[in-house]
């Protein structure tokens, strides 16, 4: 090859290039930019225009002669290629996609080459078109251990977080961390969070600093900035934890509020309130104080807001004489009539007669059917609603419960009352909604009992039938008796005007489920043998016994509880 100068406006491009589609705009401006600080460090290569003339055709270079033209560069260095040189495809497409980035470490090294050779960082960031903190940042890696700069290079990197914190630390530090987690020939890899944890130290930053110069200066505070952090924030801290507390503390006390106290602040960064204080959530009153603290985490100053209580006023009783004494009122504890251990047994003692009652007591049916509702209604029990437009609602099955209450505190109804509390809760209860308060097969069967599938609306609309596919469309029209169009747009329309005074109901609307779905959803609770596949759903299974339960006979539960619902009947 022959190395030459041309106008780059002078060369025309290769119609056969590998690289077809544009650059983006700032990989484009990097270049530009680069090229006007040193030039064209890589001459394109170029060969004759087979065509004939003194032209050149591009080879190589595309980029780099666009971007010397908009550099107004005049001339710029050419590799002319010989007649002879083979320049296909395969070396054209090798070219262009054998490129790798240079790691950070030789970064480092290139940079630091061309510092000791006498460029300036802000000189090397305008001919490289980086900018200036980035090449500080990586000049940052000087502080970093040269083992584990060898470890680096090899690719095995750090995180950004990782990295600030093991440069921060001395080299001293370093080679005492390195010992214990440098890698083993098992185990290549660095755990670099291992390292960043062992050098981890305390840092104070300025921002969260209400001291000013003259503090910080007074108790020797000296700055560092942390070249890692982003470049639109406060950057500097402090490893002198005391010094940086101690400034807090004398600032805080020259600079305390009218009606603000100076307050202790636990390890975890809380504030310890006076005894009997409360802590004022909202906007503070005026005769509410006002707490300052400083979180021993971070070195903050903040404060809190808190209330005392009334201080109650002296009793004062006379004597004979006329004398007034000043009695101070002492509280006397008064031991309660039954303690809690006492009323744990009364709640179990009740809970095992209620349900002695509800299985032997003879109730009638409309008294029956008044308990269920107000069970639905315990405090235990929590019911997600499909009766709400709130998709996290729940039931409110209190207030239909409460009409079936008369004013002696006992149920006293009507039926026309109780049946229209019963559809009350049921309508709160059972949903087939499609989140979380779907009620699932049961809704469907209920549904399907007293015959909900007559109410569904006509479905013959365009937010529906845009919902079905195209085969699904068709089969709907030809079950109408609409002849199916060309365009399924056609077809909705067509099907919106034939039902305009009638229903369509799509069969995956109705209620009732398959038979073959009940009868699985009932065999999980009825006829379960412990020796029969679904043995896994028996709630006395092998698995039951080693979780801690107790075992039970259900099959003389079920008896004796049987009995008791015959006898309750007679």
């Amino acid at each position: 090859m022959q190395l030459i100068t041309a106008d780059p406006r002078s060369l025309k491009d290769n119609p056969d290039r590998s690289r077809q589609s544009k650059s983006s705009p700032q990989s484009d401006a990097l270049l530009c930019a680069s090229i006007r600080a040193i030039g064209v460090v890589q001459p394109p290569i170029v060969k004759l225009d087979p065509e004939g003339g003194n032209s050149y055709i591009i080879v190589f270079g595309h980029r780099r002669a666009a971007q010397a033209i908009a550099a107004d560069l005049a001339e710029i260095p050419l590799l002319l290629a010989d007649p002879s040189d083979d320049l296909g495809a395969m070396q054209s497409f090798a070219e262009n996609i054998a490129r790798e980035p240079l790691n950070p470490v030789d970064q480092w090294r290139a940079i630091e080459r061309l510092v000791a050779l006498g460029w300036t960082e802000e000189s090397i960031a305008m001919a490289l078109a980086l900018p200036s903190r980035q090449i500080r940042k990586l000049r940052l890696l000087a502080n970093i251990l040269p083992a584990m700069l060898d470890q680096m290079a090899r690719g095995d990197m750090p995180n950004e977080q990782q990295l600030r914190t093991i440069a921060a630390a001395g080299q001293d530090e370093q080679a005492e961390v390195w010992k214990k987690y440098k890698p083993k020939k098992q185990d290549p890899q660095v755990s670099w969070w291992e390292v960043a944890r062992a050098l981890t130290t305390t840092r104070m930053l300025a921002e969260h600093a209400s001291f000013g110069d003259d503090l910080a200066q007074a108790y020797g505070i000296t700055w560092v900035e942390d070249l890692f952090a982003p470049a639109d924030e406060d950057s500097r801290y402090t490893t002198d934890v005391e010094a940086f507390l101690g400034a807090q503390q004398e600032w805080l006390a020259n600079n305390l509020p009218k009606r603000g106290s100076v307050i202790e602040a636990n390890e975890y960064g809380q504030a310890k309130l006076p005894a009997k204080a409360q802590q004022v959530y909202g906007k503070p009153g005026k005769g509410d104080l006002t707490g300052w603290y400083i979180n021993a985490r971070d070195g903050s100053v903040q404060s809190v807001a808190y209330r005392m209580p009334e201080a109650k006023k002296p009793k004062l009783v006379k004597d004979a004489d006329g004398v007034e004494t000043v009695i101070d009122e002492v509280e006397v504890k008064v031991r309660p009539d039954i303690t809690q251990k006492g009323l744990d047994m009364i709640g179990d003692l009740r809970t095992d007669a209620l349900h002695e009652a509800l299985s032997r007591a003879p109730i009638e049916d409309d008294t029956l059917m008044a308990l269920l509702i107000l069970a639905f209604t315990g405090t235990n029990v929590s019911i997600a609603s499909g009766a709400s437009d709130n998709p996290y609602g729940h039931a409110k099955c209190g207030p239909h419960a409460a009409r079936l209450i008369g004013e002696d505190g006992k149920l006293s109804f009507d039926r026309e009352t109780l049946l229209q509390a019963a559809r009350s809760v049921l309508i709160e209860v059972l949903s087939l909604r499609r989140n979380r308060s779907d009620s699932g097969l049961i809704a469907r069967i209920a549904g399907d009992a007293i015959g909900a599938d007559q109410f569904l609306p006509n479905m013959a609309n365009e937010d529906f039938l845009s919902c079905l596919s195209r085969n699904a469309l068709e089969a709907a029209a030809e079950t109408a008796g609409v002849p199916g169009r060309i365009k399924v747009k056609d077809t909705r329309v067509a099907l919106v005007e034939h039902f305009a005074e009638g229903t369509l109901v799509h069969p995956a609307a109705l209620l009732a489920p398959s038979t073959d779905d009940v009868r699985s959803w009932v065999g999980r609770y009825i006829g379960v043998d412990s020796g029969s596949e679904d043995a896994a759903d028996d709630p006395n299974t092998l698995e039951d016994q080693l979780s801690g339960g107790d075992l039970v006979d259900h099959s003389a539960a079920e008896e004796e509880a049987g009995e008791g619902f015959r006898e309750a009947a007679e």
